[in-house]
């Protein structure tokens, strides 16, 4: 089972995470919920996640997703997706979580969206 690897970037003060591998239950949403927190602890509220080279995420995964956008939420910061690939977009149409993330294609305009 490949881990989740996770690269953090600035950009403005925005800070995104680059997704890479699997968001599934054990390593790959603690490491996720890890870096959401940690982000928050230092004061940065606006987050944007790039799924692009996200392969799977199970039930764990969306449920880590949605944890993470309400804490984020919660202190007045603002969590969004961006690069979601087929299966991802599929999976968060099936589940209505489409509706609650806001979701962008190209990083220049998530990154204005803030």
């Amino acid at each position: 089972m490949s881990e989740l690897k996770i690269s953090e970037r600035q950009a403005g003060d925005v800070t995104i995470l680059d997704l890479e591998g699997k968001i599934t239950i054990g390593e790959g949403s603690v490491a996720l919920r890890t870096a959401v927190r940690r982000l928050l602890s230092e004061g940065k509220k606006k987050i944007l996640l790039n799924l692009a080279e996200v392969s799977y995420i199970d039930s764990s995964g969306i449920g880590e997703l949605v944890s993470s956008f309400t804490t984020v939420s919660k202190e007045g910061g603002s969590l969004k997706l961006l690069n979601l690939t087929q299966k991802v977009q599929d999976l968060l149409a099936i589940t209505k979580l489409l509706t609650v993330f806001d979701t962008y294609d190209n990083e220049e305009e998530a990154l204005a969206s803030f």
